[in-house]
């Protein structure tokens, strides 16, 4: 009977999330009355809009996933090298995001650097974008720290420290060929995840008015029909896409050795 139950609900999940999107793929092909075509992906394909605002979001999240790393895992790895009392209020830091709206963060930033503030980021494209990346980083920050600390946990992070400091290793040195190395699985999953999130976030990017994929994705859902369908695919393909990728990559965890 459980068995049963199980099965059930795991069907009636699938349908629950496959329909819509075969409904949304279904209506994405009839663009051209009568028959089945690709004519909206093609459409949205050569726009020029898509091709610049995608490829500054991708080059938005490579940017985020780089800081990220910098900024966690020398974090997570002191945490739980020298202070470990500080694990639940690091933890509790890192979950703000998922508390605190992004349109909050981002009048936030607004009101303390805008061009009359004492540190005028949105007076400059580059200034701006720095901020952008800033706010992408805090909503990533909860997947990036959590993935890198589980992957901490599963390396015996002291004693690779004191073998590498008894070979004359610096911290350096330690963190870029030792804990890295060791906690690389760990930071594609959060990579792949930020990624994920960068490509999709409107709310920042739109009120920081930076020409990002997510509010390209609203404007061409208020002014067309069969379009904005094969957006969403082709948005809902990459964020699948970055979901295989850390499937992918975390079956070479399980079992691997620690590297020294």
């Amino acid at each position: 009977m459980k068995r049963i139950f199980a099965w059930g609900a795991l069907l009636l999940g699938i349908l629950y999330f496959a329909l819509p999107l075969i409904g949304m793929t279904n209506f994405s092909l009839k663009m051209r009355r009568g028959v089945y075509s690709f004519d909206a992906y093609a459409v949205v394909l050569s726009d020029p809009r898509f091709q610049e605002t995608f490829t500054y979001s991708v080059i938005m999240a490579l940017v985020t996933i780089v800081f990220g790393v910098l900024l966690v895992v020398p974090t997570a790895y002191w945490v739980r090298l020298k202070l470990p009392t500080l694990r639940p209020v690091i933890e509790f830091i890192t979950l703000l995001p998922l508390v605190i709206p992004a349109i909050v963060i981002v009048f936030g930033y607004i009101r303390l650097y805008n061009t009359s503030s004492w540190l005028p980021l949105t007076g400059t494209t580059s200034g701006t974008n720095l901020l952008l990346m800033f706010g992408y980083t805090t909503l990533a920050l909860p997947y990036m720290y959590r993935a890198v600390d589980t992957g901490l946990r599963t390396i015996d992070i002291g004693t690779l420290t004191e073998a590498a400091q008894s070979l004359g290793a610096g911290w350096t040195t330690i963190l870029a060929r030792i804990i890295l190395p060791n906690v690389l699985v760990a930071v594609l999953s959060g990579a792949f995840l930020t990624f994920a999130i960068v490509i999709g976030e409107f709310t920042m990017a739109a009120l920081l008015n930076r020409p990002a994929f997510g509010p390209y994705m609203q404007v061409l859902g208020a002014n067309r029909a069969y379009e904005p369908a094969a957006l969403a695919v082709i948005s809902f393909g990459i964020t699948w896409g970055c979901l295989g990728l850390i499937q992918l990559v975390s079956r070479y965890q399980k079992g691997a050795p620690p590297k020294a």
